[in-house]
């Protein structure tokens, strides 16, 4: 059996007795603590102050006398003012800090009865924070007779070893587990432990967070009910602020997240406090980072780290204080390695990264979001629709085959069930209503497949495509044809620009191409070897 070593403040007041023999007859935690058979105690380490020497002799006195094997080894601590936190909390870190202690080779007991409450609630945070390697110590009278030990309890902080703390822990990270997923019962198993990681990390921490997946697999969503988790937990008390970076364009963009002083530019009529300066004390959701211009990207690394930033045409900064979560359906490092997207700002989101995945993805999971679908249809038009039967099975047996894409992913899904729900004034989908969906969805899936004789798909991912503009579409297929046919970068950007090139001084069409191509991910290396 390993020594035990007692870690205790002298009390002034319960440790205090008449020096005669009545003083055995009063419970003096200090003294009782070394009169138990079932505790025994090798080194107390007595902490007190110079004012209550006195007392302390007594009660070393008094141990000796009740336990021979103890040893006493007292410690002076003065405080200014022993109700001061900073003050008392600072002294006695760095008292453990020099106390010498090996649990290894003896166990420690930090008992907090004695002593002002602060200083039982810092000796309490520096044995959670393993400043004091050991467990907490309790002591009190016994009910009824007098008796000078007393009781004694240990309270061990790992809460694992209690079983019915440990139940109801595991209960309540279920139910935050099931809140991000707005109470579906999703089945898909990958998905369900990314959650859990999602729920300990929100809890954890208020660094950024990058959610990734393409479009529609509900980053927006579960961006909102992260934040509304933290506020069921009073880890947030600011707003929840939503930006698309994909509606930002030019000096627009400078105004809208960072805001801008009066008169700053044409139009500039009144001060504007910006969308960062919205979420102070709250949570930022930039939904497709990765379309803000560098220039953009940079002063929100800024704000991210100093938590300061420049409102244009100002001359001061402005502060907020935030958590960031950023969302994307593009490849970061990609962009990084194309040069559209900042690496120092990447480092800094890419410490919590998750990748949600599409619904075709995790099929199994579409019949308890089609439940969730006509739960959120019910609570908009109040009105309750339900399947038949036949109509669900006939239904999720499309859903769940190959000939279901879910291109749109959730958002095909939710559109789907607003239509055969709008369809059935009765409150009842049946089959007819069921079949006319299916040929719907495959009409939809087809046709989008038809506009993709472009090529486009064979360089880009199904969701670069469907977020491109028709303009931008149209441009860059020509643009990836020609690249494929070229044999060379300068090659193509002689082909390409062959006519604005002679109406400039100086041409580098090579580097005029490259940006180009980096604007939607795409880099020379792309069209070699994929002829």
């Amino acid at each position: 059996m390993k020594p035990t070593t007692v870690i205790s403040f002298l009390g002034s007041t319960l440790d205090a007795a008449k020096f005669g023999p009545s003083r055995w007859m009063k419970w003096r935690p200090s003294v009782g603590l070394c009169m138990h058979e079932d505790l025994r105690v090798d080194r107390f380490v007595m902490i007190h102050g110079n004012l209550h020497s006195r007392l302390a002799d007594y009660v070393t006195q008094d141990i000796a006398a009740v336990s021979p094997e103890t040893r006493v080894e007292r410690h002076v601590l003065d405080f200014a003012d022993a109700w001061d936190f900073e003050e008392v909390y600072g002294r006695l870190l760095d008292f453990a800090r020099g106390l010498p202690l090996d649990p290894d080779a003896e166990d420690v007991l930090v008992h907090i009865t004695t002593g002002t409450h602060v200083a039982q609630i810092c000796l309490f945070l520096l044995t959670e924070a393993h400043y004091l390697p050991g467990r907490l110590l309790q002591t009190q009278p016994r009910r009824g007779a007098p008796d000078a030990a007393g009781t004694w309890s240990v309270i061990d902080l790992d809460l694992s070893r209690y079983d019915s703390i440990a139940t109801r822990f595991a209960n309540e990270s279920a139910e935050r587990s099931s809140f991000l997923k707005s109470g579906i019962e999703t089945r898909n198993p990958a998905f369900n432990t990314m959650i859990d990681e999602i729920e300990q990390v929100a809890s954890r921490t208020r660094a950024p967070i990058l959610l990734m997946g393409p479009t529609g697999a509900g980053k927006s969503q579960l961006a909102r009910r992260i934040f509304e988790l933290k506020k069921l937990k009073r880890q947030m008390g600011g707003s929840f602020v939503e930006v698309n970076c994909a509606t930002l364009r030019g000096d627009s963009a400078m105004s809208a997240l960072f805001g801008h002083r009066k008169g700053a530019f044409t139009g500039a009529a009144a001060d504007r406090a910006g969308l960062l300066r919205s979420a102070d004390g709250g949570m930022l959701f930039l939904d497709e980072i990765g379309e803000l211009g560098l220039d953009e990207q940079a002063m929100i690394l800024r704000a991210i780290e100093d938590k300061h930033f420049l409102p244009v045409g100002a001359d001061k900064e402005a502060q907020s204080e935030f958590q960031l979560i950023a969302g994307t359906n593009r490849d970061l490092a990609a962009c990084v390695a194309a040069g559209t997207f900042r690496e120092d700002l990447y480092a800094r989101l890419n410490l919590w990264t998750f990748t949600l995945p599409g619904l075709a993805e995790r099929r199994e999971d579409i019949a308890p979001n089609l439940d969730y679908e006509l739960d959120r249809h019910a609570e908009r038009e109040g009105e309750r629709v339900t399947f038949n039967k036949e109509a669900r099975a006939d239904y999720l047996a499309f859903a769940l085959s190959p000939a279901a894409r879910w291109s749109g992913n959730f958002r095909d899904l939710a559109a789907s069930v607003t239509r055969m729900a709008t369809f059935s004034p009765k409150g009842r989908i049946d089959v007819a209503a069921v079949t006319k969906e299916i040929a719907r969805l495959k009409s939809l899936w087809t046709d989008g497949a038809e506009t993709d004789d472009d090529g486009l798909e064979r360089w880009l991912s199904a969701e670069a495509v469907a977020d491109l503009d028709p303009f931008d579409r149209v441009q860059l297929a020509y643009v990836v044809e020609t690249c494929a046919t070229a044999r060379s970068l300068s090659e193509a950007g002689r082909t390409l620009f062959a006519a604005s090139r002679e109406k400039r001084a100086s041409t580098n069409d090579a580097d005029r191409l490259r940006k180009y191509l980096a604007r939607f991910g795409l880099g020379w290396d792309d069209f070699r070897g994929r002829q």
